[in-house]
């Protein structure tokens, strides 16, 4: 089946969060008939099945790529795929072999809901940001560097995918977002960036988060499951938020796409793990 469905992620109705594209049988594609496809799609990130011939048969190799290069991981699309398929094949685990490593997913059903996936990451890191990076980040954003919040100091956060952490101080500051396209795209490709997660906090569980995504050749990600999951490690490793939390997190308002992730983070256990339903756009 190498058709493309499309689904979108980290929302109830097609209007909201991140769509993605998906192949549920890629084996038949090589790299540039699948690089094709996801720029034909259009979206930030479409996904690419093959089963993985383990024996298992909730066990799958799965690529991801943008409209202009494969993505070790991408978290939407890993959500839209496993509802894809538990659609087709019964809620439960399924194990998702990417580049990145080998990343469980849990599908569950819902009476009045659409079914809802939980990834749980590859084992996470964060790491500093040179002062010259970031400054280079923030001139490419046209934000003063007074203008972030000091409760968050910035860092490169990895679970699966690098994404830059900069925590504005206000709504209002997170809401106006017009960059230099070409400069930080440049800045993301020599960091190996895959976003940069721009963050806002409301309360102490419950964020706002905002996805560049120029490498990808998109302006900006609708609803990042792979950000969310590296912010989830950045806030556990910083003791931003206490142990065992769960976290709400709201993306894509500012693009007229809402969508919501939960983020859950298991003491004793570093990686994170990522929630969201996903539904079929017609």
């Amino acid at each position: 089946m190498t058709n493309p469905l499309r689904y979108t992620a980290f929302a109830t109705t097609p209007a909201g969060g991140n769509p993605a594209g998906i192949v549920l049988d890629a084996s038949a594609l090589d790299d540039d008939a699948m690089l094709k496809i996801a720029a034909d799609l259009g979206y930030s990130e479409s996904a690419f099945v093959t089963p993985a011939r383990t024996g298992d048969d909730r066990t799958y190799d799965l690529r991801y790529f943008s409209p202009k290069a494969e993505v070790g991981f991408c978290g939407h699309a890993t959500v839209a795929t496993a509802v894809a398929l538990a659609e087709r094949h019964g809620t439960g685990d399924y194990l998702f072999r990417t580049q990145a490593g080998e990343v469980p997913v849990t599908v569950e059903a819902a009476p009045d809901s659409p079914p809802r996936a939980t990834l749980t990451s590859v084992a996470p890191h964060i790491e500093d940001v040179r002062d010259e990076d970031l400054t280079e980040a923030l001139a490419a954003l046209d934000w003063p560097a007074a203008d972030l919040d000091p409760a968050f100091p910035p860092r490169i956060a990895y679970a699966g995918a690098r994404h830059l952490v900069l925590a504005a101080g206000t709504r209002e500051r997170l809401a106006d977002l017009a960059y230099d396209f070409e400069r930080l795209a440049a800045l993301m490709h020599r960091l190996d960036l895959t976003t940069v997660q721009l963050i806002w906090r409301e309360s102490e569980f419950t964020f706002h988060v905002r996805d560049p995504f120029p490498v990808g050749g998109v302006v900006e990600d609708p609803a990042t499951g792979a950000a969310a999951a590296a912010f989830g490690a950045y806030l556990r490793a910083l003791a931003l938020v206490p142990a065992g939390s769960v976290l709400t997190l709201h993306q894509g308002a500012d693009m007229g796409r809402p969508g919501e992730l939960t983020v859950t983070l298991r003491e004793g256990d570093e990686r994170v793990r990522v929630s969201g339903t996903a539904v079929p756009i017609p």
